[in-house]
């Protein structure tokens, strides 16, 4: 790839390990696809769900994506970025696998997000954990350092509530879905990679990133 728009920011050839996505919906797929521009090359995608009708809206799908795995999907679409990017598929989702490199939650259930931190709380191969949750109009991005004990610590911590607790937090329409629109995936999405790219830079990590997407707000701590 022709990266001379950005490589004097950020030069993806300085980093040798994976991409980690688990869960390439809403979150994922848009994480994807930002990452490949990057000049990002070796994906491992983890997803067990296909793509759906209404994924159309807020996933970076397209009508002919429809009834196939997510993974595959965006596998198509990092390729036709760069079709020499390495992609590694895991079509039964995360399950137990020893992860290596930077992982990236954007899983919907808040347990098995806390469970991936606790399977790879010991494991010196994961650098770093970007972590991406949302709602209708604010997002959050949590982020820890995988060789800081206390960011680590952190991180889990924000994840001390069950998925039930979670779903009841979540705006829903008359008919039960979940509600979702893509300008706040876009925001919440950018600022995580922008955190990405400023640790792979300098090793600065904004632990939390808090953004409400229709009012205008970002808070970083």
């Amino acid at each position: 790839m022709d990266l001379i728009k950005h490589r004097a920011l950020f030069d993806p050839a300085t980093i040798k390990e994976p991409i980690n996505i688990i869960g390439c919906g809403a979150i994922g797929s848009h994480l994807a696809e930002l990452m490949v521009r990057l000049g990002l090359n070796d994906f491992h995608l983890f997803d067990f769900d296909i793509v759906e009708p209404k994924n159309l809206a807020n996933q970076m799908f397209y009508h002919k994506h429809i009834g196939k795995p997510k993974v595959h999907a965006v596998a198509e679409q990092i390729q036709m970025v760069n079709p020499e990017a390495k992609i590694t598929l895991y079509e039964e989702g995360y399950t137990d696998q020893e992860l290596k490199g930077y992982v990236f939650l954007a899983v919907d259930n808040i347990e098995l997000r806390l469970k991936i931190c606790k399977d790879q709380e010991y494991n010196l191969n994961v650098l770093a954990m970007f972590d991406f949750r949302m709602r209708l109009t604010d997002a959050q991005h949590y982020a820890a350092n995988w060789r800081d004990r206390k960011q680590m610590v952190n991180l889990m911590k924000t994840m001390n509530f069950t998925h039930d607790e979670a779903s009841e937090a979540t705006p829903v329409n008359a008919c039960g879905s979940t509600l979702s629109i893509i300008p706040t995936i876009k925001v919440i999405t950018s600022e995580g990679m922008t955190n990405f790219i400023n640790f792979i830079n300098n090793g600065r990590l904004h632990q939390t990133i808090l953004i409400d997407a229709f009012n205008y707000s970002i808070l970083a701590m």
